[in-house]
């Protein structure tokens, strides 16, 4: 293949591969609790960039020093992703990580306040994000936005990127090395399909964010069915992927079988 023909195939299988379930459903548990569609946006990104870390780093074991993953080690890297989908479903559905991201002034996410009014308590619900974003005059430095966003609220997708490119579903970007024999393009490669992940990522927690966004905005007692909606699906497909990694690929068995997708 010529070098023009791998750089598109890479984009292509990047954003392809950002599209896979347990990708879509973890972001999703992270989005439902976002209120713009910047921030949506940037989790995307964020989760792209873990993502795309992994998958370099990985890549030039494998290319440079001829690493072989053993297909035991591969099937723990994915259900690592199983049991991070079911953690996050557990933290939505129980609103730990809601309570959390209010401890921890976390912008972006609706915070409650409780104050004194004549000696009886009111809860106050308040968006500090959204009137940041929504007036761009008060800040326009990208280091003052990533301060805003805080760096719990960046490190989690980036966290949980970097743990699905560890998975075996990484492998994606990996199949196609073996046909590139020159090292520099095979690096090229990589991180091509890096890009093409950070894209596809960023276009599905965008599209993601806006029905979100909009029917919390028409109707607020809705924030609570997202949350567990989201939490739920995470939960059952991330019990489900441990199932079949644990017990049907064989990882607590003797002779563990790992296809990567």
């Amino acid at each position: 293949m010529n070098l023009l023909t791998i750089l598109i195939l890479g984009l292509l299988l990047g954003i392809r591969h950002a599209t896979d379930p347990d990708h879509v459903i973890a972001v999703t548990t992270i989005v439902s609790k976002q209120r713009h569609l910047k921030l949506a946006s940037i989790i995307g990104a964020v989760w792209g960039i873990g993502h795309t870390v992994t998958i370099f780093l990985m890549g030039a074991f494998i290319i440079f020093f001829h690493v072989v993953i053993p297909p035991r080690l591969g099937l723990f890297f994915e259900f690592c992703v199983a049991l991070l989908l079911i953690v996050l479903g557990v933290l939505n559905l129980t609103g730990v990580l809601q309570r959390i991201m209010t401890n921890l002034n976390v912008p972006g996410f609706l915070h409650t306040h409780l104050h004194l009014h004549g000696g009886d308590p009111h809860v106050h619900i308040h968006k500090h994000m959204e009137e940041t974003l929504e007036n761009p005059g008060k800040k326009t430095s990208l280091s003052n936005f990533i301060q805003k966003f805080g760096i719990f609220g960046l490190a989690r997708p980036l966290i949980i990127g970097v743990i699905h490119g560890l998975a075996g579903s990484a492998a994606i970007a990996l199949l196609i090395l073996g046909s590139i024999t020159e090292a520099s393009i095979a690096m090229i490669y990589l991180l091509v399909f890096g890009m093409g992940t950070i894209i596809g990522m960023m276009g599905i927690t965008t599209l993601i964010g806006v029905p979100i966004i909009i029917s919390s905005k028409k109707y607020q007692k809705i924030d609570r069915y997202i949350n567990v909606a989201s939490g739920i699906i995470s939960l059952i497909f991330g019990a489900y992927l441990a199932y079949q990694i644990g017990i049907v690929n064989g990882l607590f068995g003797a002779v563990p079988t790992w296809n990567p997708h």
